[in-house]
């Protein structure tokens, strides 16, 4: 009697995920707590993260060692804006000298910082979804070093860009960065175009993400829920090693509170706290089934997928060639997605 009365209640989680998942977007409700909380107790949302702790290669966008953009990428053009100026307009335009205003200390090992753009009414000039190359070279350095990064401010906002940037044990961009002060320039160059996305393109988008490839998850999603006629329904799991890890925590909340019958999070960790309520371990092939609409639903659904290199190969496949996706293979290929329906960041 004990053992049914515990399996119906979880039956029961397990089909409301999936209504969210095939169901069409629909008008605002309240109340998804509880669903997170009986997800994780049903041992579906085993965290994901498979993490080189002290490998300096990692993420695709937002960390070290990532690859520039693909030719197909490299076709989208870059945002149109109108009267406003636009920092970085792509193209044959070099790097920018950014000041750096300000720099916080986020968790154990990232910091957020602020750059100011050269004129206060000017935009960044990025696009939905876009990102930017940051170079470093010191005069100890025979060549200079660049990396990618995906700001966490808006797109649209004016006079400064923010990221959110790890610090990783030998990383020779990230820990150049770390050492910045407030009055410090860094060289900067952009945009490098991604997933050029358009208002209700899907109708439902999954974001599998690990670490600071949470960030052009957050640039998309943001996108989509501040425009009052894109109705699409997001789906995020988001893994990390702990807690204190997971970035981006309150804004992604806050999205959640907002929008809970478009807009639902799972946090997965490696070493949760004792008191965790999500999901522990691994991502699981039955996880991402429970959790994701069905992929027949073709063209209507997208995947996108961001992470260290141990979750593409799991998740996705990593490799990406210079003019494409590259083939899909892990999970997303055993549950019957396309390469058309995956987009790996």
């Amino acid at each position: 009697m004990f053992a049914r009365q515990l399996f119906r209640p979880a039956n029961a989680l397990r089909q409301s995920v999936r209504r969210y998942a095939s169901d069409a977007p629909s008008g605002e409700k309240k109340g998804n707590a509880a669903l997170y909380a009986g997800l994780g107790a049903m041992g579906l949302a085993g965290a994901y993260y498979y993490v080189r702790k002290n490998d300096a290669t990692t993420s695709k966008t937002g960390q070290e060692g990532a690859a520039p953009p693909s030719r197909e990428e490299e076709k989208i053009p870059a945002k149109t804006t109108g009267t406003e100026k636009a920092a970085f307009t792509g193209g044959d335009q070099g790097f920018v000298s950014l000041l750096l205003e300000d720099v916080e200390i986020y968790n154990h090992n990232t910091k957020k910082f602020k750059f100011r753009l050269p004129e206060p009414d000017m935009v960044s000039g990025l696009h939905v979804a876009s990102a930017v190359i940051a170079k470093y070279k010191g005069p100890e350095m025979e060549k200079a070093v660049i990396r990618p990064y995906t700001p966490i401010s808006d797109v649209d906002t004016k006079g400064y860009v923010e990221f959110i940037i790890k610090k990783y044990p030998n990383g020779p961009m990230s820990e150049r960065l770390h050492d910045m002060q407030p009055g410090h320039r860094l060289d900067i160059k952009g945009p490098i175009p991604k997933f050029q996305w358009s208002p209700n393109k899907h109708e439902h988008v999954v974001m599998i993400a690990g670490g600071t490839g949470i960030t052009p998850m957050y640039q998309v999603a943001r996108a989509i829920f501040k425009n009052p006629d894109d109705r699409t329904k997001v789906t995020l799991v988001y893994g990390n090693i702990s807690e204190e890890d997971i970035l981006l925590k309150r804004e992604l909340e806050d999205m959640e509170n907002t929008y809970p019958q478009r807009f639902r999070a799972f946090y997965v960790l490696d070493n949760p706290p004792e008191s965790w309520q999500g999901g522990k371990g691994y991502v699981t092939k039955d996880l991402l089934k429970t959790v994701m609409p069905e992929p027949k639903l073709g063209e209507k659904i997208k995947v996108f997928v961001c992470g260290p290199p141990g979750m593409y190969k799991a998740i996705s496949g990593g490799k990406k060639s210079p003019t494409d996706q590259g083939e899909l293979s892990g999970i997303l290929k055993e549950l019957g997605y396309s390469k058309d329906q995956v987009y790996k960041f």
